[in-house]
Formats: structure tokens, C-alpha cells, sequence
């Protein structure tokens, strides 16, 4: 009844909450490592990691990753999937290094440029992109093609032809974010009707749009991702406590619809991976 089972993503950190926005949320490995292994127990099959400097700064410091993935690795086995873009002015080598040194099972494909958060801009270049695919194939790391625009579909679908991504292909669409498409119920469906058949998908809405995302994604049969790295409250003006509020909340509306949570390995075989 694989049908039936929804992986659910915890992103416990990102890269811009900050112990200002919210106390609650975890920066450094330990801290983590702790809210990955605490979102497991409570349901989660797959973790997205971002890590921060000392300064708690977005960051992709390689020491700061290998150190969050060990302490993860020896609590638990959920499925890792790293950030290539935690932050902005990275080189290629920067964002890349993690996932070919620490070998996670996923690790983001944000698939194309974007003016992001109306402020700066988001690069993710052709040369970038088509050097990214071919190094995940080369380290057998599974691409999330983290779509935040509709042009990022097409973009996806351009390497897939190309042979820098191959099918079946697995999208997190990210929906909120100023500068990306807004988080609407019709631009999910719109999304989810680009992508090709035998795909699978994940969405999740910014902020207070964390819900309704959450609950269209559940009834167009995708799977969905939370966490304080897109919303630090669990309803307007109450801070969530814990990422695990957020994995609570999601495994009873999913209980409610007559579907389970899937497992990590469940996960696993749903997506295509090899532990």
C-alpha cells in the first residue's frame, strides 16, 4: 500500500531564521542533530539540512556539515538531504563539496535564477546546474529540483533531455517566496500538472500559507515538507516550539485523510534511493 504513504520533510533550520526571530530554532550540529533526532521519533522520514557559521549566519561551512551529519547518522537512519545554496555569493566549489564528500542520499537542485526576496539575486547559472546533475550522478546522490517559478519546471525538463537529471525525477516545489510564484492552492495544481508522469513531488508554503499548502498537497496525493525554515509559527502570533509541533500536526491531518507517514526506508523505496 506504498499508495497510501506520505514522506514527510523536515527542514528544521534554513538560512535565515535567526535566536531573534524565534528561540526556538536550532543553528548549531548539536542542536540539530537533536531536533532531526527528536522529528524522526516523531514521524519524519526525510531531514533537510542547512547548517550555520559560529556567528549563526547562513553558511555552507563543510566542517559545520560533516559534523551535523555524523551526530544525525549515529542517533538515526532518516533520510539526509543537504542544501547546495545555504547562502548567497558561494562559489561552485562551496555549495557542492558537501553532498560529494558526505554522500547523503539527497541533496537540493534549485533549478534556475531567481530575484530573490525582491532584494538580491538567487544564482543558479546553466554551466552551475549542468556541473551539479553530472556530479550527483557521479556520487549517486538523488537531485530535490526544488522548483520556485514555473520556469524551473522547463529548466528540469531541458536537463532531463540532456541527460544532466535523470527520470524518474523528484521535485520539492517551493511556494511564497517573494520574487517566486505565489503560495495559491491553483499555482500547486498548475505546478504539479507540468512535471512528467512517474515523477514524484513535495510542496510546502511559506508562512502563513504553510497550511493550505500542506492540506492541497495531501489531497492531490503529494507529499509535503515542514519546518522553521519556511514558518517559525505554528498558528498567527504563537511560535512553534519545536519542529515537532509541525510533524504532529502533519501526521494527524495525514491519519485524517486515511494515509500513514512513510518510514525512512519507506522513503527510500518510494524514491528510488540506496541506503
Amino acid at each position: 500500500m506504498m499508495e497510501n504513504k506520505v514522506i514527510l520533510t523536515v527542514a528544521t533550520t534554513g538560512a535565515w531564521p535567526s535566536k531573534k526571530d524565534t528561540p526556538y530554532i536550532p543553528l548549531q550540529p548539536e542542536e540539530i542533530a537533536e531536533e532531526v533526532y527528536a522529528c524522526y521519533k516523531a514521524g519524519a522520514a526525510v531531514a533537510h539540512i542547512h547548517v550555520r557559521d559560529d556567528e549563526d549566519k547562513a553558511s555552507m561551512n563543510f566542517e559545520k556539515f560533516e559534523k551535523t551529519l555524523k551526530l544525525i547518522r549515529e542517533k538515526c537512519d532518516i533520510v539526509i538531504n543537504t542544501t547546495t545554496s545555504g547562502g548567497i555569493g558561494l562559489t561552485d566549489e562551496e555549495r557542492m563539496k558537501p553532498f560529494m564528500n558526505l554522500k547523503p542520499e539527497l541533496a537540493s537542485y534549485d533549478c534556475g535564477t531567481m530575484n530573490w526576496q525582491n532584494s538580491t539575486v538567487f544564482e543558479n547559472n546553466p554551466k552551475f546546474l549542468e556541473k551539479l546533475g553530472l556530479a550527483m550522478q557521479e556520487n549517486g546522490v538523488k537531485p530535490e529540483i526544488e522548483v520556485f517559478d514555473a520556469g524551473m519546471v522547463y529548466n528540469a525538463l531541458y536537463y532531463l533531455k540532456k541527460g544532466i537529471l535523470k527520470a524518474p525525477l523528484h521535485f520539492q516545489f517551493v511556494l511564497g517566496v517573494p520574487g517566486g510564484m505565489t503560495a495559491t492552492i491553483e499555482n500547486l495544481v498548475f505546478l504539479k500538472n507540468l512535471i512528467p508522469e512517474g515523477s514524484t513531488w513535495s510542496a510546502l508554503g511559506i508562512g502563513k500559507q504553510h497550511l493550505p499548502i500542506l492540506y492541497a498537497a495531501l489531497a492531490m496525493g503529494g507529499n509535503v515538507r515542514v519546518g522553521m525554515e519556511d514558518n517559525i509559527f505554528y498558528s498567527a502570533g504563537q511560535l512553534a516550539k519545536s519542529n515537532v509541533e509541525f510533524i504532529d500536526r502533519t501526521k494527524r491531518i495525514v491519519k485524517e485523510l486515511g494515509k500513514e507517514l512513510a518510514t525512512p526506508d519507506e522513503a527510500r523505496a518510494i524514491l528510488g534511493l540506496k541506503k
